[in-house]
Order: C-alpha cells, then sequence, then structure tokens
C-alpha cells in the first residue's frame, strides 16, 4: 500500500464485500448451511490422542466440558480401520482407510460409536466426519478391483505421491467406485446419524463426484459439509459450504514473525471477498492436527501473538475451529503415526475461560455468525501495524483492534456511524466510543467492542 492510498485511509471507512452467506434457500447447489450451524464453532477431536485410553467412551466423558465451552459441531478425525500394509509408524495413519464401513478397534466398536452419537446429540452436538475420498489403505478389499485405482505402466497400484507411500490413489473415473464411495458414506449417516463431512484432500477428488454425492446425501438430511481445500472454488459452487482459510492461517504466520501487517491484512480480505462463492465461507483456525504434529503448535509459530490471532479468527468473517487441546493451552506437538497424549484437557484454565468467551461472543452477536450478511469494514487509521475493523448485521456490531506487533502502539481510528456504547471484551465492562477513538496497545493487545456482552 503506498504512502498516499494510506493517507486517504485515515478519514473513511473502507467497505470489503460480504464473505457470508445469504439465505440457504437461494445457494445454487445442493449444499447449505444447516440452521443449526448459524452460530456454531468447530471444534476437532483427535481421539487417538485425547485421553490415555484413546477410545469412545473415554471421550464421552468430555462431552460435559465441551459443553461447557460452548462448541457445537464436533469434528472427528478419521475413525474407521487404519491399513497395515505400507503402515508409517506403529499406529500408522487414520488417514490410510482399510475398511470405508468398518470402525477402528482401537477406538472401540459400533456400539460404542452409537453410544457417543446419542450421547452427543442429546447435549446439543453435531457430529462431523473426516471422510477420506482421494486414497485408501493398500489392504483395503477395494484393492482387489485395480481399475478402481490409479496404476503405472505395469498396472500397478500408485500412491497419490512419492510421500504419501502408506495409501493408494482412487481413480474417479471408475463408476463403480463412485458409487461404491457414495454407499459408505450414505451408511455412517443412515446407520449413525451422522450430521456431515469433512472431506480430507477435498481438492484432489473430482468436482463432479461432491457435487453428485451431496445430491444423494443431503436428501438424506441436511448436512454440514467441510472441504480441506482452498483452491478450488467449484467445490463451494457445487457440494461444499465451507472450505480451509489457509490463507489468513498463513498470514497470521507471517505477522507473527513480523512479515506483514495491516495492508497484507487488507489485502488478503478484499481479494477473499471478490473470490467466495455467495453464501460460501472459510473455516478459520489458528491450529489443527496436521498444523501441530508437522509445523508446531500455535505457541511455537505465534507466541505472544497468540490470543490477538485467535480473537481475529473468531471475529473475521466465516466459521472458527478449536482443534484438540487448543482450549487448554496445549504446548505438546503431537505425534501423528504413535499414540501421544494431550496433558491437562480437564483441568479449566484462564485458556479455557479465553476461548469459552470467544465461543459466547459469536453466539450471542449475530454480525458474527455464519449466515450474516454483515460486511467486513476496515477502519481507518493511523497505524499500519494496527489491524481494525468492524463487522454490523442490523442492530448488532461488533469492532475488533488488534496490535499486530511485537511493539506498542498508539492509533487512532475513525469509526463514524459506530458510535456508542459498547461491552469491551477483555473486562465484561460498557463503554461509550465516540466518533475518533484514540488507543495506546500494548505488544499484541488487542480488544473487542460488542453490543451483546460475551
Amino acid at each position: 500500500m503506498t504512502n498516499k492510498s494510506f493517507r486517504n485511509l485515515l478519514v473513511a471507512i473502507v467497505s470489503f464485500a460480504s464473505l457470508s452467506l445469504q439465505p440457504a434457500l437461494a445457494y445454487n447447489s445442493n449444499s447449505v448451511l444447516p440452521t443449526w450451524a448459524n452460530n456454531a464453532t468447530i471444534y476437532e477431536v483427535n481421539l487417538r490422542q485425547y485421553t490415555e485410553a484413546g477410545t469412545f467412551k473415554a471421550f464421552e466423558a468430555n462431552l460435559p466440558r465441551l459443553q461447557k465451552l460452548g462448541v457445537k459441531i464436533l469434528w472427528l478425525m478419521p475413525i474407521n480401520p487404519i491399513s497395515k500394509l505400507n503402515r508409517k509408524g506403529e499406529l500408522g495413519s487414520p488417514y490410510s482407510i482399510a475398511d470405508y464401513k468398518g470402525i477402528n478397534p482401537e477406538f472401540g466398536n459400533a456400539a460404542d460409536f452409537k453410544s457417543l452419537m446419542t450421547k452427543a446429540h442429546a447435549l446439543g452436538f453435531k457430529v462431523v466426519l473426516d471422510w477420506v475420498a482421494n486414497h485408501s489403505g493398500w489392504d483395503n478389499p477395494w484393492t482387489a478391483n485395480k481399475s478402481w485405482y490409479h496404476t503405472d505402466s505395469n498396472g500397478n497400484i500408485v500412491p497419490p505421491n512419492n510421500d504419501w507411500t502408506d495409501v493408494a490413489w482412487l481413480n474417479y473415473q471408475n463408476q463403480d467406485m463412485r458409487k461404491a464411495m457414495i454407499d459408505a458414506m450414505s451408511y455412517w449417516v443412515t446407520t449413525f446419524d451422522v450430521d456431515g463431512f469433512r472431506a480430507d484432500v477435498a481438492g484432489g477428488v473430482p468436482t463432479d463426484f461432491w457435487k453428485q454425492a451431496n445430491t444423494q446425501l443431503q436428501k438424506i438430511k441436511p448436512l454440514f459439509m467441510l472441504a480441506e481445500d482452498q483452491s478450488t472454488t467449484s467445490l463451494l459452487d457445487d457440494a461444499f459450504i465451507t472450505n480451509y482459510n489457509w490463507e489468513l492461517k498463513d498470514l497470521v504466520n507471517s505477522i507473527a514473525a513480523g512479515r506483514a501487517d495491516r495492508s497484507d491484512f487488507e489485502a488478503l480480505a478484499t481479494n477473499q471477498a471478490n473470490n467466495y462463492p455467495a453464501r460460501s465461507f472459510p473455516m478459520n483456525f489458528i491450529t489443527n492436527h496436521d498444523e501441530n504434529s508437522w509445523n508446531g503448535t500455535e505457541f511455537d509459530r505465534l507466541g505472544a501473538a497468540v490470543p490477538a490471532m485467535a480473537a481475529l479468527m473468531f471475529t473475521y468473517p466465516g466459521i472458527p475451529l478449536i482443534y484438540s487441546g487448543q482450549e487448554v493451552g496445549n504446548t505438546k506437538r503431537l505425534a501423528f503415526f504413535e499414540k501421544d497424549f494431550i496433558p491437562g484437557l480437564t483441568i479449566k484454565n484462564s485458556t479455557t475461560t479465553f476461548y469459552t468467551k470467544l465461543v459466547s461472543l459469536k453466539i450471542k452477536n449475530s454480525a458474527l455468525w455464519n449466515n450474516s450478511k454483515a460486511t467486513l469494514v476496515s477502519t481507518a487509521s493511523n497505524n499500519n501495524s494496527v489491524i481494525a475493523y468492524s463487522r454490523v448485521s442490523g442492530s448488532n456490531r461488533v469492532i475488533t483492534v488488534i496490535n499486530a506487533s511485537a511493539i506498542p502502539q498508539t492509533v487512532t481510528l475513525q469509526i463514524g456511524k459506530l458510535a456508542n456504547t459498547y461491552f469491551v471484551f477483555t473486562t465484561g465492562k460498557s463503554k461509550k466510543l465516540a466518533t475518533s477513538l484514540t488507543l495506546t496497545l500494548k505488544p499484541w493487545q488487542y480488544e473487542i467492542y460488542s453490543t451483546k456482552v460475551a
């Protein structure tokens, strides 16, 4: 951003196009946002590492705790049996599927999973399964049908790439395989009443398959569909309601490292507003199972910026994600192919209180809802190290201010018509904001002003 254009922002409010939903019935595919997901936060469950036992039954005991946290959607990492052939590590990757209709005996059996689903639904949760459609394990019975897989010049089944040697690459030109995959997905909806799918490597599977599958699945019940992808917008046009916001995750990593600032944030927000299909939105996160295991915990990557970047993820357009252990400030990098354990999950601490308030903030303020039409509006300031923006839906207003640097900053915000009385997130107290607001912020300090208290 040039100095001239930056100076022009000092006396204006620049409106970005909406990244949010409009009414689901107008959506041009069979993928809609179920009404129960309007103000939901996703919680990713790493069952293997969640408890020492690593079972459905052991996880059940945490449901009341997660209910108090306020999250609504439980995303379970794959619960299918793991292939033994070409396995990596002692236990293997949960993304190497040996049986699409089976249950990993590590976790329990079908009765145990039904019990978990029943209790989760009774407490108001919705449960989304991690679905691996791009590849299977090498000892999956489907491998008996070589035409169901990509093969080399000698007719041998191949992996998707040279690194993923523990999985076999499925071939979507085969119609029989497609039917079997949709049948398997339908099985979990009809037999166990699951509420949606997180599609692993969604962009590696043809979009027309996802549209075909989603058309059939949504006839059973309204499902929440999340794509592990951000490059293929057609997936959002035709099948999924949300995808990964890798761009925002990468940006906050750069901000924490001092390589990006407010102008980079505004450029990203403008680009996403222009490129996201109407009525779809991103999933925002600072950590998940891949980030934690392969790139380090959020504290490894973001350091002291963690609270500020988490506040950004909850107030930026989209649906926020909390990963297992994030809500207690887990600093452990978890093993991926071996048994590990997340320490301190049952011990409530200040981090738990922080995320509980963020979830509550989203629930209570309609401007932050996943189906909100509220546009992200960048609030003009005199400091490029400070990110400030608002979202407004009717009479509901939320203003976020973040010192995106490791040094103290003073900033003057011109909030114009947004001047009003707000609740301050960090204190819970009310405060009247004038049309011009000057703040002195400590390193990585943030504040959220909202119409309704968290």
